[in-house]
């Protein structure tokens, strides 16, 4: 009998690979009992890149989800892993190297035993910190090549930069092919390559289904000497998620590995409960055709975990094309031909921004910048005409290494908007930020949380902390949910009133409690076209009196929004923001909209005065609101 291979479930990644959300921490411990009783797993993926992201959108405290979900797998002996994005940390920009080190005692005192590190340049620097973090924490430190098929990223490049990272202290490696673009013998070249120079290190590969090579590829890599293939399960599997577990079994017992049983009542049991925590809420933000295999995906080599969100972000964007068609009498684009455009336009611009990996963040930023330029582009204006802060910082070396050059036009644009290359340790660029959050909560009268964990929390999320302790993340998201249920309902039944199931929407304002740990707070919210901003949360009061209308503009030239998200007037909770009364000049960075996971940021137009600010922070706004006035 050849080796023992054995299997992880990357329960995170099945869901956020195929919509928005992830389960409730209440749906997520009942589900882990049978997860345990299917026997088959030495390891679950429990959280990391988007998990905590996701909590705090929907109003639950991600520490208290991840302490609750990791504990019954640590009672039955098996091994939980997260995903971090090593400078990224948990988010999509780069965080503070001291919020870095607290993230691994936090995350190993919560129960998290393995962390999975990658930086999305592939650039050794950006993780070496992380390996060490990780190790000072108590944790395993498992540092992954990200996978992607280009003239650069070869198997003699993969190779090195894994004997590099295990040279550093790496005590494992996973492939992480997040496109599922890696050619299976290649693949397996990699691994035996790894093996011949350390077999004594632990391999774990991590592939997505959507192009169609990841079942030849496990097979591959298994006969190189991999040790651990992570799998999903149906309702999960397959499409922008991953091989489902029944097919790799049965192909490796073929192939005469030794591998676990399954407890097929027990699968059948975490197999109802997905479909039933679908049914509830999280099948209304999953596109059916993240469900498919498609080929095309071999050319754009877009990830799975981000195909999940795009087809949802693209209703949005068409939406927006559409509208602009409308008015200047062309033809409506089908949201296949977007989607073709968008594919052609990442084909353009990836070897033209250097190669990133297309993995998180990157991958979002290659694709963010594509979708700007088809977006402009339709619209009659240039391409390369909307490039966000944070792609910047990609291209001009802030980030990290890029893999290759940069195209001639994108240099000669920073230079013509006065950008400077950065070509040191990316670390620098970030200075630690601990204690002005420690400050910061001592004068919101905030705990700073068990094993500082609540510091942690606020210091790698800001917006979306302060959106989740002021309740406000709760009421969007109840409201984004009865809103999508309604829809749903009238689409299903268009003659038929909404039962009390699915909720129909009032044409007024309503005030509304909820409660959000235990602090209750009064909310008035607004659905449909008489919204004009997201809605807005205050602790509740005895006698308290509905919510202000909006202040009419002020007078002067109006600032637009230039797409459809969330209004900020900053990145980060310690800048200072724009007020009214303030004077700037043109190309002054007014505001922030939040699209697609990048801060976007709106520029004045002219110089002059701030006269009006019409969107508080975190309000949705759409394309062409008028964010603020300047005369």
């Amino acid at each position: 009998m050849k080796r023992e291979i054995k299997f992880s479930l990357v329960f995170r990644d099945m869901w956020q690979s195929a919509g928005k959300y992830v389960p409730r921490v209440d749906q997520l411990t009942r589900v882990a009992p049978a997860i345990v009783e299917m026997g088959c797993f030495a390891r679950v993926e429990t959280n990391g890149g988007g998990f905590e992201q996701v909590n705090l959108l929907f109003g639950e405290n991600p520490n208290k989800a991840v302490r609750e979900w990791t504990k019954p797998f640590h009672e039955a002996g098996i091994q939980t892993h997260m995903l971090d994005r090593a400078l990224n940390g948990l988010r999509m920009s780069p965080v503070p190297a001291d919020v870095r080190q607290l993230f691994y005692k936090v995350k190993k005192a919560q129960g998290t035993d393995i962390t999975r590190t990658f930086c999305g340049l592939n650039d050794v620097r950006n993780i070496a910190p992380s390996i060490r973090y990780a190790k000072e924490a108590g944790m395993i430190s498992q540092c992954s090549l990200c996978i992607t098929h280009s003239p650069i990223h070869t198997v003699e490049y993969y190779t090195k930069m894994a004997l590099e990272l295990i040279e550093l202290g790496a005590d494992e490696i996973c492939i992480k092919d997040m496109a599922g673009i890696g050619r299976p013998y290649s693949l397996g070249q990699i691994v035996a390559n790894i093996k011949a120079k350390h077999p004594e290190i632990p391999i774990q590969y991590h592939s997505h289904a959507g192009p169609g090579f990841n079942v030849a590829s496990i097979l591959e890599v298994c006969n190189a000497g991999c040790d651990y293939i992570d799998v999903g399960m149906e309702p999960l599997s397959w499409g922008t998620g991953h091989a489902d577990l029944l097919t790799v079994q049965a192909m490796l017992k073929d192939a005469g590995y030794k591998v676990p049983e399954i407890n097929m009542e027990a699968y059948m049991k975490v197999r109802s409960m997905i479909q039933e925590f679908m049914d509830d809420f999280l099948g209304l933000y999953i596109s059916p055709k993240n469900r498919l295999m498609n080929s095309l995906l071999i050319g754009p080599g877009l990830p799975g975990g981000m195909m999940g969100s795009l087809m949802s972000d693209l209703e949005k964007n068409l939406e927006s094309i559409n509208k602009n068609n409308i008015k200047n009498n062309k033809p409506l684009m089908s949201q296949d031909q977007l989607l073709i455009k968008l594919f052609d336009e990442v084909a353009y611009v990836w070897p033209r921004v250097g190669y990133p990996p297309l993995v998180t963040p990157f991958s979002q930023y290659v694709k963010n910048l594509a979708l700007m330029n088809v977006m402009q582009m339709e619209k009659g204006k240039a391409r390369w005409s909307m490039i966000a802060d944070d792609i910047w910082d990609m291209l001009l070396g802030k980030a990290g290494r890029l893999p290759g050059a940069l195209a001639p036009e994108i240099i000669e644009k920073a230079k013509a908007e006065g950008r400077e290359f950065f070509t040191g340790n990316p670390q620098d660029n970030y200075p630690d930020a601990l204690d002005k959050y420690r400050k910061m909560m001592n004068e919101k009268q905030w705990e700073t949380g068990e094993d500082d964990e609540e510091l942690f929390e606020y210091a790698m999320h800001p917006a979306q902390y302060e959106a989740y302790r002021s309740g406000k993340a709760k009421v969007e998201f109840l409201a984004d949910v009865a809103k999508k249920k309604a829809d749903l309902h009238e689409k299903n039944n268009p003659a038929t009133p909404a039962t009390t199931g699915t909720p129909v929407l009032p044409t007024t304002p309503q005030v509304l409690t909820v409660d959000v740990d235990g602090q209750p707070y009064r909310v008035t919210v607004a659905f449909g076209e008489t919204a004009n901003a997201a809605p807005t949360a205050a602790p509740a009061q005895p006698a308290a009196q509905p919510a202000a209308a909006p202040a009419p503009a002020g007078a002067g030239n109006e600032v637009l929004s230039p797409l459809e998200g969330k209004f900020f007037l900053v990145k980060n909770a310690s800048d200072a923001p724009v007020k009214v009364g303030d004077a700037v000049k043109e190309g002054d960075v007014l505001c922030y909209v939040e699209a697609m996971k990048t801060y976007n940021a709106v520029r004045s137009e002219f110089s002059g005065t701030v006269t009006s600010i019409n969107y508080a922070s975190g309000d949705a706004v759409s394309e062409d609101d008028v964010l603020m006035t300047i005369q």
